[in-house]
């Protein structure tokens, strides 16, 4: 299943330089692991805020689930996501 994923980042603006780079760090780090397993396909930022777009493919939404939630700025991200279904013209003859 391939699932549209919105996030927006919501660390407090406050929060100290150390910790902002260990939290971006793991985020990569993490990213990079997910996309090397096949879950996360492609990641395209939103330019003018701190937020990105990802194509996601899980076997069902709990896999998902558990993808989104193993990203170290998990409890900091507004997240939405759509599943996708494929568009009749997109299916082969």
């Amino acid at each position: 299943m391939e699932f549209l994923v919105r996030t927006e980042n919501t660390l407090p603006p406050d929060t100290p330089d150390d910790v902002r780079e260990t939290l971006r760090k793991g985020e990569r780090e993490r990213a990079m692991q997910l996309r090397e397993s096949g879950i996360l396909k492609r990641l395209w930022r939103v330019p003018g805020r701190n937020a990105t777009i990802g194509l996601y493919e899980a076997a069902d939404p709990a896999e998902l689930h558990d993808a989104l939630v193993s990203l170290p700025m998990w409890k900091w991200m507004d997240i939405t996501v759509e599943a996708l279904a494929t568009h009749p013209q997109e299916k082969a003859p």
